[in-house]
């Protein structure tokens, strides 16, 4: 790719019409570089460094460029010297033994990172995103998933009503719902969670027939932030 085009992939049109994003640091390049063997597109990564990072051990075909070009693909105030140019890869065909986490019009990128982070770390997950929500290939999202994207399926643009044709047992976080704890919480397929401001839209969560369980908690506040919320309910789903 021409160096002027991964200059361009800050901006999500260009990532969407080049069908590639950037992962900066040393951290997330180790995971992709472990996310290979399993997911073979990634072989087409290709690695930027300054001299500083010209001996990396890395299967990609590395280019060593200047500390002004690196400011130039860098995200950050700090470069690292360390850039990977990532093509997006379709998701895996899902396996019996997951657990879908279905995101709707999630807008906070360190909210995501965070989820994939967690889903990640317990393994089993498939992350369904909403049309509407953060583009899962943003910086922030990438920075704050520290390498976890590379390690959880992940299916854009999914329609809420399309769940009822993949999963036969849904579950959603509700204010009014069964607690956490109950028997039942852990025999679901899929689990909902709604945008950080406005929830789930009730109307369509109807036609879902979606079991709601909720989180108890004793403080003043109003609510969880999102992040906190999926993090609990997988933790509980591996308890």
């Amino acid at each position: 790719m021409k160096f002027d085009d991964i200059r361009k992939l800050h901006q999500k049109r260009y990532r969407q019409e080049l069908g590639y994003f950037l992962v900066e640091g040393e951290h997330p390049v180790l995971e992709l570089q472990k996310a290979v063997s399993r997911n073979p597109p990634l072989q087409a990564c290709e690695l930027y460094v300054t001299k500083e990072h010209a001996h990396w051990p890395s299967p990609f075909e590395t280019h060593v460029i200047s500390e002004v070009q690196m400011a130039q693909i860098s995200d950050t105030r700090t470069p690292q010297g360390i850039v990977a140019l990532v093509p997006m890869w379709p998701a895996p065909a899902p396996r019996d033994d997951e657990h879908g986490i279905y995101l709707y019009e999630i807008q906070d990128p360190g909210n995501l990172g965070t989820i994939l982070r967690t889903l990640a770390w317990f393994g089993n997950f498939r992350c369904l995103l909403s049309p509407g929500s953060v583009d899962p290939y943003n910086s922030k999202v990438v920075r704050a998933s520290m390498g976890a994207i590379f390690h959880v399926p992940m299916e854009l643009d999914v329609q809420l009503p399309s769940l009822r044709e993949r999963f036969a047992h849904i579950a959603c976080l509700d204010m009014t719902g069964q607690p956490l704890q109950s028997p039942g919480f852990k025999a679901f397929d899929c689990y909902l969670f709604g945008n950080e401001a406005r929830g789930l839209p009730r109307e369509q969560l109807a036609t879902l027939d979606a079991k709601p369980f909720t989180i108890a908690g004793r403080g003043a506040i109003e609510s969880l932030n999102l992040a906190s919320a999926v993090n609990m309910c997988v933790y509980e789903l591996n308890r």
